[in-house]
């Protein structure tokens, strides 16, 4: 039965909204009104839109996601425990509906309800929302559907979501750090430079006497701040956006995913990241049933890294022509030795979906040990680097000053 998200009023002028199921938009309205409320608006929700589009809440210029962060990993955390519970799905949904918090969490969950009400399957229906639910994401629901274990892949796919989200919040926590304080550090040394030099410089305009030379330095950089700061401000700018632009063109991003992967340190990182990434989604699609070189595929277009993903799908190439996964991706300097390691050892014991994710779960750990590392590196360099150039205006301001006073003496 078809979902109608309504705008109504009761006897008291207050208005409420929801979602009630009924057979037209008409039987909708008829049902408010047994209810004393006046409709003043009801519109169809999932199975009344066309493919590919949201709940009418949902849509706009400036809507976000409404799965967000930790969101959808928590909903499907709930959703595996209500059906792994013995719940059938359509039950499962409408408790999660109810108990939703957000208006267009709710219209949307009634939306899936809806559909599966009238006879789609869930994978149909997740695949109509494309912003909410990634290819992969409804893959896996599909092969969970088809094989009969549908709270066994939901449980595994939720594990799938919180550790990449784990992963991506301790990088993220890593990096913070050291971003602020460069952002100080860079605000405090511009305040200093364009504004307290030059006011100390002109104390000593009038005494006729040769400045110390990092007294002149600091003037001279100054200068070039206070008179042409917004014109570099403005190419270097001018440069970010024109590189935005050029990694658009598919070879330019291919050369400088590559680039960022020979870098000493962050292209490491860069590197385990992606592997970590595409070798659980490997995992959990063949634990779901996923044909390899369609589970390959998928998760091919997770690397974000387009170098990673050129050697990804040469691999799919690879094992298409009869290869062995293993001896696929061992061909791929880019990626992890521990890969195409616990690939062969998968193959050899059956254990494939198994190994892989054990692999995913140490490429993960050292990303995380070798990103925390770090970052406990940079926070005292930073401090240390932000204290000498401090300490370097500081002694610029001084050292005329002492100069002075030696003079008078």
């Amino acid at each position: 039965m078809p979902a109608y998200a309504f705008e109504a009023v009761d006897a008291e002028g207050a208005t409420r909204k929801g979602v009630l199921e009924a057979d037209t938009a008409r039987s909708a309205r008829t049902m408010l009104r047994a209810q004393a409320l006046v409709p003043l608006a009801v519109e169809p929700v999932g199975a009344g839109q066309g493919a590919g589009e949201e709940a009418p809440r949902s849509r706009g210029l400036f809507a976000g996601r409404i799965f967000r962060g930790t969101a959808l990993a928590v909903w499907t955390r709930q959703l595996s425990g209500l059906v792994s519970a013995g719940l059938p799905l359509e039950r499962a949904l409408t408790a999660l509906t109810e108990e939703a918090e957000d208006e267009r969490q709710r219209h949307l969950l009634a939306g899936l309800r809806s559909e599966v009400n009238a006879g789609s399957s869930f994978a149909k229906a997740l695949a109509r929302h494309p912003r909410e639910f990634t290819p992969i994401y409804t893959a896996v629901i599909g092969a969970g559907e088809q094989s009969g274990h549908l709270g066994l892949v939901l449980d595994r796919l939720a594990e799938d979501l919180e550790t990449q989200q784990e992963l991506k919040s301790r990088l993220i926590g890593a990096a913070l750090y050291p971003a602020i304080v460069s952002l100080v550090a860079i605000v405090i040394v511009m305040f200093l430079v364009g504004y307290v030099v030059p006011q100390v410089a002109n104390v000593f305009a009038g005494t006729k006497r040769a400045l110390p030379i990092l007294t002149v330095v600091m003037l001279a950089i100054s200068d070039v701040v206070r008179h042409h700061g917004w014109w570099i401000a403005l190419l270097l700018l001018a440069g970010g956006v024109g590189l935005k632009l050029s990694l658009r063109a598919e070879a330019m991003r291919l050369r400088f995913d590559a680039m960022v992967l020979r870098l000493p340190l962050i292209g490491r990182l860069a590197a385990g990241y992606n592997a970590a990434r595409f070798t659980s989604t490997l995992a959990m699609l063949a634990a779901a049933g996923v044909p390899i070189l369609r589970a390959l595929q998928a998760a091919a277009e997770t690397l974000n890294n387009r170098a990673m993903r050129a050697d990804a799908l040469d691999a799919l190439v690879a094992v298409r022509e009869g290869a062995p996964l293993a001896s696929a991706i061992a061909q791929k300097k880019r990626f992890p030795g521990l890969v195409s390691m616990f690939a062969r050892l998968g193959e050899q014991t059956g254990e494939l979906p198994t190994m892989l994710q054990r692999a995913a779960r140490q490429i993960g750990s050292e990303v995380q040990r070798r990103a925390m590392a770090l970052a406990t590196i940079l926070e005292p360099l930073l401090i240390v680097a932000m204290g000498l150039i401090v300490m370097l205006i500081v002694l610029a301001v001084l050292m005329p000053i002492i100069q002075l006073n030696q003079f008078a003496r």
